[in-house]
């Protein structure tokens, strides 16, 4: 399935709609590009109305937060929901302040398709106590699984914890996602960019299997990007180029059950 989804990506381009941080924005662009999607960067809420429905995801990542910024993300995502459009719920370090906590609770509610984060974010979202360091996880993907699996069934999504191996479920299946370099958490927004590439797979398909082929496809880019770079600044050059060549026959190897 997840070969059949980057064909479709590929083929159809959709319009991503993307509302992240500062620090992200031309990464996660780039990133979206080079996949094969079509990326677009709209957070004034003037526009979300209109903007919102033409577009085959959205995602929400909540990195440099303020107020007018919630509020865009709020009403893009009940426009989204509104009009069955999946979305992506990136809750960057909800957990470094009551702004930011009740900014991701407040989006929770809203239903989103996919919620994407390190073990640190899941595992506070799920009521539990973390041990992250800003937007940084101070704890282990395996440590995060059972309060992925509960965040999963209560919410009716699916989760995708990102790490070393990531761990992904829709609180009934699950799935392990092998690969990467240890250069991919030296070049900043690479995480992020993967919520925004997880937006495109959801766009043309279902939303487990949409995780699942977005994990798999920066896996295999992170692993080849690192045979042929010299250091984080040549990695992100080789990362672009990888994500644009790995072939969709290619995905299921770098998933484990």
């Amino acid at each position: 399935m997840t070969q059949d989804l980057l064909t479709a990506l590929r083929a159809q381009a959709p319009l991503v709609h993307c509302i992240t941080n500062y620090v992200a924005m031309n990464v996660a662009a780039n990133v979206v590009l080079a996949a094969g999607g079509s990326p677009a960067m709209v957070h004034a809420p003037e526009e979300l109305d209109s903007f919102t429905p033409m577009c085959g995801a959205l995602t929400v990542n909540i990195g440099t937060l303020s107020a007018p910024w919630v509020d865009s993300m709020t009403r893009a995502a009940q426009v989204a929901r509104a009009n069955e459009i999946p979305w992506v719920l990136d809750p960057v370090a909800h957990f470094i302040s009551g702004f930011r906590s009740s900014a991701a609770q407040e989006l929770l509610a809203l239903g989103p398709s996919i919620l994407r984060g390190n073990a640190s974010e899941i595992i506070t979202l799920a009521g539990q106590a973390g041990s992250g360091k800003g937007a940084d996880s101070g704890d282990s993907v395996a440590d995060a699984e059972d309060a992925a699996r509960a965040l999963a069934r209560d919410r009716g999504l699916v989760v995708a914890v990102t790490g070393p191996q990531d761990f992904v479920t829709d609180g009934t299946r699950s799935a392990h996602v092998a690969g990467g370099s240890e250069l991919m958490p030296k070049v900043t927004a690479l995480g992020c960019s993967q919520t925004a590439l997880m937006g495109a797979y959801a766009a043309v398909g279902p939303a487990f299997d949409a995780a699942l082929a977005a994990l798999a496809h920066f896996k295999l880019a992170g692993t080849r990007a690192a045979a042929r770079a010299e250091g984080p600044g040549s990695f992100q050059v080789h990362f672009l180029d990888a994500l644009a060549a790995v072939q969709p026959g290619e995905l299921h190897a770098a998933v484990r059950a």
